[in-house]
């Protein structure tokens, strides 16, 4: 990581999230051939859910990203999540570290369909493009999973289908609720075919727009500090769970525990006598 700081951030680092069955694979997919006509390099993290049993990827996107297997402009990496809440696995930071100083232009970070609270690829990512279809649920519940805090880029994906309309209106009509200062970033909609390459020359458009904007406003350099922030604060937090580890904490985390259980001690006394052991980590 140390070797690889200096040639990172040049990235455009773009976020793609949404509920399971919308077509992120695919508009990934086809967003890649988009973005290499334009000449630019393109590095994809698929983060997929893991087996419960092996803790393997899935590989989906790895199936659906075949017409790339063969172009040197494109590295496809697919990352288990390993039960990591929130979409993403926890080398998912390191991993788009490498991609970034190795010269990618564009990085796009797709993540396992997210629900309510799980909406950790917007901390990760300059850019973040929420897909929703039709009859795939409506505004409320896009409100309700926390999606139209965190999207700067809103695609209908199955554009062609029956209630793509309905839905592009319900969108529209829940974002122009939340309020927003005149300078802020005007959250676009885009309507998308993925299959059939529909909408993507402007979903890409509006990604660039994107990017110019973050860096006119300085809110590039903002997004990437917190996300630094974050990086290390969850680096430290790991290392100092495994000291406490290696000097016994897991023995008194059970004492505490089974005192907790027995009705003995409440969660809240327990959790100040656990952290009142951490002097010596």
């Amino acid at each position: 990581m140390a070797a690889l700081a200096p040639y990172a951030g040049q990235a455009h680092v773009v976020g793609l999230t949404g509920s399971p069955g919308v077509g992120k694979s695919t508009l990934t997919s086809a967003l890649v051939k988009v973005l290499r006509a334009e000449g630019k390099r393109v590095g994809v993290l698929a983060v997929d859910p893991s087996s419960p049993f092996s803790g393997g990827a899935l590989l989906g996107d790895r199936v659906r990203m075949g017409d790339h297997a063969l172009d040197e402009g494109v590295y496809i990496r697919s990352m288990a999540s390993r039960g990591h809440l929130g979409g993403l696995a926890w080398t998912t930071p390191q991993a788009l570290r490498v991609l970034d100083a190795a010269g990618f232009d564009v990085v796009l970070v797709e993540t396992v369909g997210v629900g309510q609270s799980e909406v950790e690829v917007a901390g990760l990512a300059d850019t973040t493009v929420v897909l929703l279809a039709p009859g795939m649920g409506d505004g409320i519940q896009a409100a309700k999973a926390g999606i139209l805090e965190i999207g700067d880029v809103f695609v209908v994906n199955k554009a062609d289908r029956e209630g793509a309309d309905q839905t592009r209106r319900e969108l529209r009509g829940m974002i122009n609720l939340s309020e927003r200062s005149p300078d802020a970033w005007q959250r676009p909609i885009v309507s998308t075919v993925a299959r059939s390459g529909t909408g993507l020359d402007d979903l890409a458009a509006k990604l660039a727009e994107h990017r110019a904007w973050l860096e006119e406003s300085g809110e590039l350099a903002t997004r990437r500090t917190k996300r630094a922030r974050d990086e290390i604060e969850a680096i430290a937090l790991t290392e100092l769970r495994r000291r406490w580890g290696n000097v016994g904490g897991h023995a008194d985390l059970d004492g505490l525990a089974s005192a907790v259980a027995a009705g003995e001690s409440d969660p809240y006394a327990a959790a100040d006598r656990l952290l009142a052991g951490l002097d010596d980590v």
